[in-house]
Parts: C-alpha cells; structure tokens; sequence
C-alpha cells in the first residue's frame, strides 16, 4: 500500500524528469496515439516498480532503464501488428508530424534515430542527454567498453550519412 508521501515523491520525481518521458516516446512513437499508449505504459511501469527504487543509482538512471525497456517491447510488439498498409488517416497524421517545424539538421537527426535497431535508438538518446559511458552501461546493461565501441561507430556512421546528405 502506498502513502500520500510516497505518491507526492513520485509524482515530483516524474515532474522533474518528465523529458526523459517525452525522449523515449518520441523516438519509439510515429503518432501521437502510440506516443500517449506508450507514455501511459511507461508510467504506470515507473509507479509499479518505484517500490523497488533504492537509491543506489540517480533516479534517471533508473528511469531511463525502465522506460526503455518499455519502449523496446512496445516498439516490438506494434511494429509486429502493424505491417499492413497505412490507412489514409495514418498518412495524414505522419504528414502534419511536429518534426516538420524543426530544422533541417533536427530533422535529419530524427529521421537518423528513427531508423536505428531498439538498442543503438537508446544509446543514442542516452548520450544525447548527456549521460556518461559508465551510466549508459548501467541502463542498457552492458559494458561500458561496448558503449563506447558503439557510440564511435553511431558517431561514423552519422558523419558519412550526414556528409553525403550536405553534399547533395
């Protein structure tokens, strides 16, 4: 059973960290209802699990690793059930995304970590918040070593991709 204090502390916690939210949903989610189902997931994961949160780790440490692996398994289950052809209101919403106001090189970023598998998605959005190797290895549970190796070759992969879009 849970007391008004530990609501209050979770719901303060949330406030504060509350972009780590929008990060994750916004770069597993293509529309705004999957982003919502997928926030609702994630939340309600958080408050199940926040029992749990012993304060060994940063609070967004441990936020990042669950709401990842929410994202993961939604990312992975919607995108099994939605292999048919978008519907013509599908197109419309994907045609009014709220990328399209940003940048160019925003855009471009975007449409980068879109295309990324679950995990190389997630260490991107990690070091993008400026997380270092040591915490980003704690999250996705793996070395720190391989953080960096991956990290390196992300950065090589975006320079080529990036260069060969300036060039056009």
């Amino acid at each position: 059973m849970t007391t008004p204090a530990q609501q209050q502390r979770f719901q303060s916690l949330m406030e504060e960290h509350k972009k780590i939210l929008y990060k994750v949903c916004n770069s597993y989610c293509r529309n705004r209802d999957d982003h919502e189902d997928l926030a609702q997931e994630i939340i309600v994961q958080l408050w199940r699990s926040f029992g749990s949160f012993d304060g060994r780790c940063r609070f967004s440490t441990w936020m990042y690793r669950i709401a990842l692996n929410v994202a993961i398994s939604f990312h992975r289950r919607e995108s099994t059930r939605t292999r048919h052809v978008l519907s013509d209101e599908e197109q419309l919403l994907n045609a009014v995304d709220e990328t399209a106001s940003q940048p160019e090189e925003m855009q471009l970023l975007y449409q980068f970590i879109a295309a990324l598998d679950p995990l190389n998605k997630a260490l991107v959005l990690l070091y993008l918040d400026g997380n270092s190797y040591l915490e980003i290895a704690e999250v996705l549970g793996i070395s720190e070593t391989n953080v960096a190796t991956k990290i390196s070759r992300l950065k090589q992969t975006m320079r080529q991709e990036f260069h060969g879009v300036a060039r056009a």
